[in-house]
Formats: structure tokens, C-alpha cells, sequence
């Protein structure tokens, strides 16, 4: 069993950015494998059953509702409503880790795995 992981922070004021809604989808057959949020410390931690090695993935960030409870519209219309990162399981027992650092209008991310 693979597990996805994620830690999101506002980075605005350096808080974790918990509630968020996310998606995992498997973009080859279209499937949803699981439907979320991010926990009250902007963290997530979600087995996968039986992930396809060869399949591509798509998690997808929520962002848009979070930050229009947060921060009042300036600089702009915000155009961005959500993050969406695909990515590969080619280790069917490995350990999926993307966090996210996310601002109004922007966000940074990495990974990192570890094999099972």
C-alpha cells in the first residue's frame, strides 16, 4: 500500500492552512482514488491501495474557498482556485510526500519520496 502525504502553510502569516478540500484522481482511467481535506494543521496522510506503478496521478488543491475566507480580494482579481500537482506512484508500497507553501496568488511546492 502507497501513501500520499501533504503539509499546507499559508504562507502570509506562516499558519497551517488546515480545511482545505483534495482530490486524488488516476488521470489514466479517470478514477477518483480519494476525496478529502486537508486536517486542522494542514496535514494529510492517505493510503493507496494497490496504486498502478505505470499510472499518471493528479492531487488537486483546493485553495480558492480557503483563501476567499481568509483574505480580502486585493492586488487584483485572484485568478487561481486551486493547485493541481500530477505526479507518478512507481513504488506500489512507497511514501508520497508533496507540501505545499501557498500565498493568495502563488504557491510552492516540492516531494519527496521514500520507497517501501
Amino acid at each position: 500500500m502507497a501513501v500520499v502525504s501533504s503539509h499546507t502553510l499559508n504562507g502570509v502569516d506562516g499558519s497551517h492552512a488546515g480545511g482545505i478540500a483534495v482530490r486524488l484522481l488516476n488521470l489514466d482511467t479517470g478514477a477518483t482514488v480519494f476525496e478529502t481535506a486537508m486536517d486542522d494543521g494542514g496535514r494529510l496522510v492517505q493510503e493507496v491501495a494497490d496504486p498502478d506503478p505505470h499510472a499518471r496521478y493528479e492531487l488537486v488543491f483546493q485553495t480558492g474557498t480557503y483563501w476567499d475566507a481568509r483574505v480580502a480580494q486585493s492586488h487584483g482579481t485572484r485568478l487561481m482556485q486551486e493547485v493541481v500537482v500530477r505526479f507518478a506512484m512507481p513504488d506500489p508500497a512507497g511514501r508520497y510526500h508533496i507540501p505545499l507553501i501557498l500565498s493568495p496568488h502563488g504557491y510552492s511546492l516540492w516531494s519527496s519520496t521514500e520507497h517501501g
